[in-house]
């Protein structure tokens, strides 16, 4: 049980931001929430009691506003899912609109940094020393699908931040481990049974996997002592177009 630690979860009103919030508070944790939608985040701070902040990530004046309102409120961060992020039209590279670039960037890079940076700050300074940061990769941060370079861009540069951040919070007891999803049945995913763009040209149908595994996943990677970590963990449908990608 993890009676009396903190969790933050971010892009948490909906998918798999929502059921790890929701599991989190089954094992225990006070969770924090946070999500761009006003309106929705009150809604789910009524319904299941998270402590609820309205935040964009891509904005680092958002993210220090929640964090400033977490410190206050809880005293503490044990704990971060740093979930928050979103896909972008598909667009052959060299078609690549700039705006869209700039948002992806923003939005699945930045807004991670901003959130991993202020809770290590929070996690390095408070009393007992330490914590725990969890970075929602993909298996986009492996191997990249077709028309897709700003998604993949910056989730490959999660895998870099996430080493960075375990490596430098070493000295402070702050673990940080990533989890890359393949195909959760999300309604970011729905749209796979009808066929996703393949790397020889084809469409083709792309199984999926209940999102329950990935939350029972993200629990197993919080409840562990920080003495322990799982660096890097891969949840994905077995027979999705992944190893041998290409």
């Amino acid at each position: 049980m993890a009676e009396g630690r903190v969790a933050l979860v971010s892009g948490a009103t909906s998918g798999i931001g929502l059921g790890v919030a929701r599991g989190l508070i089954e094992d225990g944790w006070r969770v924090a929430i946070c999500g761009r939608r006003a309106e929705r985040v009150r809604e789910l701070n009524e319904a299941h009691g998270f402590d609820a902040y309205v935040c964009d990530v891509s904005r680092p004046e958002s993210v220090a506003e929640m964090f400033a309102g977490i410190a206050e409120r809880s005293g503490r961060l044990d704990l971060v899912f740093n979930n928050a992020g979103r896909f972008a039209p598909a667009a052959n590279f060299g078609d690549l609109d700039v705006a869209t670039w700039r948002d992806m960037i923003d939005t699945n890079l930045n807004g991670v940094f901003y959130v991993a940076q202020a809770a290590f700050r929070m996690m390095r300074d408070q009393a007992p020393q330490g914590g725990r940061i969890i970075n929602n990769g993909s298996i986009s941060a492996h191997v990249p699908r077709p028309h897709a370079a700003s998604y993949t861009t910056s989730k490959h540069a999660i895998t870099g931040l996430t080493k960075s951040i375990s490596l430098d919070g070493r000295p402070y007891n702050i673990a940080c481990g990533q989890i890359d999803i393949g195909n959760a049945a999300t309604d970011m995913t729905s749209n796979m049974s009808a066929g996703s763009l393949q790397a020889n040209g084809t469409m083709a149908p792309e199984p999926t996997f209940d999102v329950a595994h990935v939350i029972d996943a993200v629990r197993y990677m919080a409840g562990l002592p920080l003495s322990a970590n799982v660096q890097f963990m891969t949840v994905m449908a077995t027979t999705m177009p992944y190893i041998g990608r290409g």
